[in-house]
């Protein structure tokens, strides 16, 4: 299952990407998969534009956001008092 994320890095911008389980406290690194900006363009900072998966060191990331799946969006609807 692909989980969507916003990484906070130290000294950068937000960045968007996709990780494919949850990391674990014994995790040393991240590997994210289609790194880009919130606006969704490319990151300047990386060499190739064929890039798809990044590995960032956890000590570099300040927090990372867990965006909602398109399942646990189905389940919260318009509710009617």
């Amino acid at each position: 299952m692909v989980i969507n994320v916003i990484l906070h890095i130290s000294g950068e911008e937000p960045i968007i990407g996709e990780i494919e389980e949850m990391p674990t406290p014994q995790d040393v690194i991240l590997l994210v998969k289609n790194p880009r900006r919130r606006d969704g363009r490319d990151l300047t900072y990386l060499g190739a534009e064929e890039i798809s998966y990044v590995v960032w060191p956890w000590d570099k990331i300040n927090f990372l956001e867990i965006l909602p799946s398109e399942q646990e969006e189905e389940i919260i609807g318009f509710v009617r008092e």
